[in-house]
């Protein structure tokens, strides 16, 4: 445990008492997002991310320990284990260099090698690794022709025992280390046209001779090639100095005495790698660029989700959502400030029906009976359409609209959780009010989609889906946590996600809120069946909302600090209830700076980290982290691709970040491309280093390609 704790401690340089401190947090049970924000006086205030970092090097290197003793074990069964091999486990970092150490004793299948072996060439292959005198190679193979040996002649002694030496130098632990070292340096993958005519769109065309350093190539050309590769477009080769690796292979076996340098070796040594080695580390490579690709696509996605579940809410407003359709017609829900249901209507502006007047009637009076001030309207099949009917609507009330993604709005609409919700609606209905929740509350709405169906990816089908959904997962639970769920008005969607809820606890936590009305305490949930001390623990800090019963429940401040945080206000005069008065708030934020941080941390025997967060959450209780970032973009003109100019400069709102670029919605049907060369006059060695989706941007128009339906955007003004 010490030893982990020390690699742990070096490779992050988080200092070992931290280490130890979070090893011991979760292993007793406790949530990633619970640590980070009440178990900071452990931790030295470390934040969930560096938390993450550690809980995966421990699993790492437990593995890593785990998988050392199993060779061992395996090779001391065997009669196999020395002295050697036991110290090269000890020194190995990865499990790769373990692999590579076990590879000469795995049980391998019939090979020319170990055909070789069974005929009892082996000593003839160690004579020839040793140095030989060439007119004596042919007098010490004829002792290994026989009936005995299965060996017909001085060719086929010799040529066995090359294919025992091919073997041997193949399994080098160091020959495979080293090789695969350089190939990540200095090789190239390449990629050739193998039958454009399977890519009707061109999807491919960069690719059909391509050539670039595998140290170099970006992640997204990586899963480009590979999807072109499956769909038998492309076909793909890695290339190597091979002389160099040939070099590299007798200073390895002539420096570790393995082998003499004779002609024979430089022969063997060539078969060895072009037979052996380079098809072995081809595919290892492949595999490495394909994982770190995957990787680096779900971070991506990872960061684009953490934007879009943070976007602000649009609260205290009714909304009217719409989910545009031509045939079917559009259906228009209402919302009221709280996200209920209110009625829809069915509306047809649209060929082939063109009831525009009517259609304008009724959304007329639905604004106008409902008090509505804004409409959401979907981004899916009619969407430019229905927002020019919505704009040009004649109507004596101010009211704005906004196109929403509803990207997945159509799988939480035919979902259990929303034929639960409305049963008695129609699935185009469900859609619409789903549209108008996301401007309301996205977080909200969005948890109830798997992640995946959101559309801020890049490649995310051609991903391992299983890592993509736990990494994605992660970042729900992370932005819940930080956000906080108010107790009452949650879905259990939404609870699930809070730091030691259960699906099935959520579920139980609503049922008792049916049953029984609103929690008027957070200690009240400890009477839903299933909460038991660990989860109380756990959730009822990030478990928010207003009660005048208990005040602090509007804060995060965890119930375990509760009387730390009534000293404090009482030092100052105050009772718990005034915080939650505006007039009282207000002196409280100017007179509470003047306390004695030090005097009170000594008095109440609290730790700097939660004075710090009692006092911050003191001055603002109700906090919504989402309420710093801009408001979303409302459109007060309509732009067809036709419309737009080379240019142009217009105010657009991030929809996707891919290594590439950003992709902006500019109020056309078409979201424009600022490609990463034009999202600064400086370097951006990423899109995300600079730019994330939800964010307001201002572009020009650089290129407007009507037939190709694309245009380029610069954020360089």
């Amino acid at each position: 445990m010490d030893k982990i704790i020390k690699k742990i401690s070096n490779k992050l340089n988080i200092k070992k008492e931290s280490v130890h401190s979070v090893i011991d947090l979760l292993e007793d049970g406790n949530t990633i997002p619970f640590i980070a924000r009440y178990r900071k006086e452990m931790t030295n205030g470390l934040d969930e991310t560096e938390i993450r970092n550690i809980d995966e090097e421990n699993e790492y290197l437990k593995n890593l320990n785990q998988r050392i003793q199993e060779v061992e074990n395996t090779l001391s069964k065997r009669d196999k284990l020395n002295e050697e091999i036991k110290d090269k486990l000890k020194k190995a970092k990865t499990l790769q260099e373990v692999e590579d150490i076990y590879r000469p004793y795995k049980e391998k299948r019939e090979t020319r090698a170990t055909k070789a072996i069974d005929k009892g060439l082996k000593p003839l292959a160690e004579y020839i690794l040793q140095g030989y005198k060439t007119d004596e190679l042919e007098k010490k193979a004829e002792e290994f022709i026989g009936e005995e040996n299965d060996v017909k002649d001085i060719e086929e002694a010799i040529t066995g025992a090359k294919d025992i030496i091919a073997d041997i130098i193949s399994n080098n632990s160091e020959v495979r280390k080293k090789l695969r070292e350089q190939m990540k340096q200095n090789s190239s993958i390449l990629s050739k046209e193998k039958d454009s005519q399977k890519d009707e769109k061109n999807t491919y065309e960069l690719y059909y001779d391509y050539k670039e350093k595998i140290k170099n190539i970006p992640d997204h050309r990586v899963l480009a090639i590979n999807r072109g590769e499956d769909e038998e477009v492309l076909s793909i080769k890695l290339e190597h100095d091979d002389e160099n690796m040939f070099e590299i292979i007798e200073e390895i076996l002539t420096s570790e005495d393995v082998a003499v340098k004779t002609e024979i070796l430089s022969e063997v040594i060539e078969d060895s790698y072009k037979r052996l080695i380079e098809p072995s580390l081809d595919r290892e490579l492949r595999n490495l660029l394909t994982e770190r690709a995957e990787e680096g696509a779900i971070e991506i996605f990872k960061d684009n989700l953490r934007s879009l579940l943070l976007t602000p809410p649009y609260k205290g407003h009714n909304i009217l959502g719409i989910d545009p359709g031509f045939r079917s017609g559009c259906k228009a829900a209402v919302i009221d400030e709280l996200g209920n249901f209110i009625e829809y209507e069915t509306i047809y502006p649209h060929p082939p029906q063109n009831q525009k007047d009517k259609a304008a009637q009724k959304v007329k009076e639905l604004l106008i009976n409902n008090d509505i001030d804004t409409i959401a309207i979907g981004n899916g099949t009619a969407s430019r359409e229905t927002e020019m009917f919505v704009a040009d609507l004649k109507i004596d009330k101010d009211y704005k609209y906004i196109i929403v993604n509803e990207s997945g709005a159509s799988v939480y609409s035919a979902s259990e959780e929303a034929i639960r919700e409305f049963p008695d609606l129609d699935v185009s209905v469900r859609g619409a009010i789903s549209i108008a929740r996301r401007l309301q509350d996205p977080l909200s709405e969005l948890v109830k989609i798997d992640p995946r169906s959101i559309g801020i990816g890049q490649y995310q089908h051609d991903v391992n889906q299983t890592d993509l959904k736990d990494s994605l997962d992660e970042v729900v639970e992370s932005v819940v946590n930080q956000v906080g769920v108010n107790l009452n008005t949650g879905s259990s969607s939404l609870l699930q996600y809070v730091s030691g809820i259960s699906s099935l606890v959520a579920e139980k936590i609503v049922n008792y809120r049916q049953e029984n009305g609103e929690f008027e305490k957070r200690n009240e949930i400890k009477d839903v069946y299933g909460v038991g001390a660990k989860t109380f623990e756990q959730a009822s800090g990030f478990l928010k909302f207003y009660s005048e019963k208990d005040p602090f429940a509007f804060t995060f401040i965890h119930p375990e600090s509760y009387e730390e945080a009534k000293q404090i206000l009482k030092e100052l005069g105050y009772q718990p209830q005034d915080i939650l008065n505006k007039d009282k708030l207000k002196t409280i934020r100017q007179e509470i700076d003047s306390i004695d941080k030090k005097e009170v941390i000594d008095k109440q025997e609290i730790g700097k980290y939660t004075y710090q967060d009692i006092i911050k959450n003191l001055k603002k209780p109700g906090l919504d982290p989402r309420d710093k970032l801009p408001d979303p973009i409302f459109k007060n003109e309509v732009l067809k691709l036709e419309d737009l100019k080379i240019g142009m400069t217009l105010k657009g709102t991030v929809r996707n970040v891919v290594d590439f670029g950003a992709f902006v919605d500019i109020g056309v049907k078409q979201d424009g491309l600022i490609h990463i060369s034009e999202l600064s006059y400086k370097y951006v060695e990423h899109p995300l280093d600079v730019i994330s989706v939800g964010d307001t941007v201002r572009v020009k128009i650089i290129d407007v390609d009507e037939k190709r339906n694309r245009i380029s955007l610069s954020r360089k003004l």
